[in-house]
Formats: structure tokens, sequence, C-alpha cells
């Protein structure tokens, strides 16, 4: 994945305030980066923004370019950055999420639709009726649809709890082989996902196991190993609500994820 600018900038006081206090230049990321810069009120809004995003990716891989300036935060603004560095925004590759006072605009690639919906759904819902959501978002490259096209939101089963492909996941896969052929010089990633019943430690390993068997079944049928990796991801990524059942059984996935 590419790198994902995150800017925070509150509300500027006044051009003069804006004039006094010119963030540096930005500097430019390298892949797989997480770049934030912007202005904000104090310290304690800074660290608060810059620990949420070291706890999502690491601490190694954000490059901080934020100021400490005269401007002035909406009521609870800290807070709703908080909600809005999610681990839905690890989705996002070649993006920017950028919260400007009461305004939130989110522009990048996505894999597909169900996760571009669902990452506005996501931000609109941790706002209130006073926040402003412009989604830029983008279903990314033709490789992609390929693959999207032939997966077509179905479920590749497994055995209950284990990591045991269904004759209907073999099927699904038998399809996928092709598709998979028409991706050429490209890694894809398979990404193994469950929902949030049990524990968690056990999700992301069983999540990581089917993925592993997806790339197994896969290399059967001609797909070359190297060019696949696995990951699990578990019940961090739903894209349905985990409170009914239907949405439980859409979460619980294997996604195939074309590496920019």
């Amino acid at each position: 994945m590419r790198y994902l600018s995150i800017a925070l900038t509150s509300l500027l006081v006044s051009n003069l305030a804006l004039a006094q206090n010119v963030a540096p230049p930005v500097a430019t990321p390298k892949p797989g980066q997480i770049l934030v810069s912007g202005t904000v009120p104090d310290e304690a809004s800074k660290q608060s923004a810059l620990s949420k995003l070291q706890e999502l990716y690491g601490a190694d891989r954000v490059v901080d370019q934020i100021s400490v300036g005269s401007v002035v935060s909406p009521a609870n603004w800290n807070g709703y950055v908080q909600k809005l560095i999610s681990p839905s925004l690890k989705q996002v590759s070649r993006g920017q999420l950028k919260i400007d006072g009461n305004t939130v605009t989110i522009n990048g690639e996505v894999s597909n639709e169900a996760q571009r919906q669902q990452i506005a759904s996501e931000i609109a819902g941790n706002l209130n009726p006073t926040y402003t959501v412009k989604n830029g978002l983008r279903v990314s490259a033709s490789e992609q649809n390929v693959l999207d096209q032939t997966l077509a939101n179905r479920t590749i089963e497994f055995e209950s709890g284990q990591a045991t492909l269904t004759p209907s996941g073999m099927r699904i896969l038998d399809e996928m082989s092709a598709a998979l052929l028409k991706v050429k010089d490209k890694k894809v990633e398979i990404i193994g996902h469950t929902d949030n019943q049990g524990l968690r430690a056990r999700n992301v390993s069983l999540s990581k196991a089917r993925a592993d068997a997806v790339k197994d079944y896969l290399a059967q049928k001609g797909i070359n190993p190297d060019s696949v990796v696995t990951s699990g991801q578990g019940p961090d990524r739903p894209i349905m609500t985990n409170d009914t059942a239907d949405g439980r059984s859409r979460n619980r996935r294997i996604e195939f994820r074309v590496s920019q």
C-alpha cells in the first residue's frame, strides 16, 4: 500500500494567524509511510493525534509534520479526530484524510465499492450533524476490478471454525484462479476476515490460516505462490454490522487485493 496523508487543520482565527504560523515544507513520504501535517491549537492536540496514528500504523511509519499555532477548534474536535483515525483507514491507499475544522474530506483508492461505501458511512456515523463529509474515494485499477467482478460479493466458505474449504468454496476459487492468471506482473494479497464472535486472537489466527488455505489451493491450480502473499485481519475490518447474523456472515470473508 502506498502512503496515506492525514492533514489536521483547526479553524484559523484570521489571515494574520495563518501568516504567522506557516507550516514547514511538507516532506515527500516514502511508500508505506503515513504523513500527518497541518496546524493544531496546542501540544496536547498534536500528541493525541500522533499517538492514535502511531498505535494504528506503527510509530516508525508516521511522519510528523504537525505544527502548533493560533487556531481554534470546534467543540470536542480532538474526540472526533480520535474517532476518524480508525482501522478503516488502512484500507485506503494513495490517499488523504483532511480534517479542517468541521469539514472532513477523504480521498484515495480502495479495493471495491463495498469498501468505499463502508468507509464513508463509518466516517459520517462518527460525527455530529454540524460536520460536512466529502467522499472522494474511488475504486482502484482495472486489475482489481477483474478480481472483484469474479468474486462478485460471494463468500468463500470453510468448514465451521476450521481452515478447510467447502466444495462451494473450491468452486469459487476455480473461477478466481482463472481471473488471477489475467493479473500479470502484479502481486496479490489474500486477506482473511472473521466476525467478532469469540476471542480476537483466535479469530486473527483463523483468518490467517484460511488465507493460507486459499493460497495453497490456488497453487494447485497453477497460480505461482511467489505472486501471492497472505494476511489475517480477524475481526478488525468489518464491512457490515456484527449485530446481525447476516452482517456477521458478510464479515467472514476472503478478500483479494492487487498490491499497489
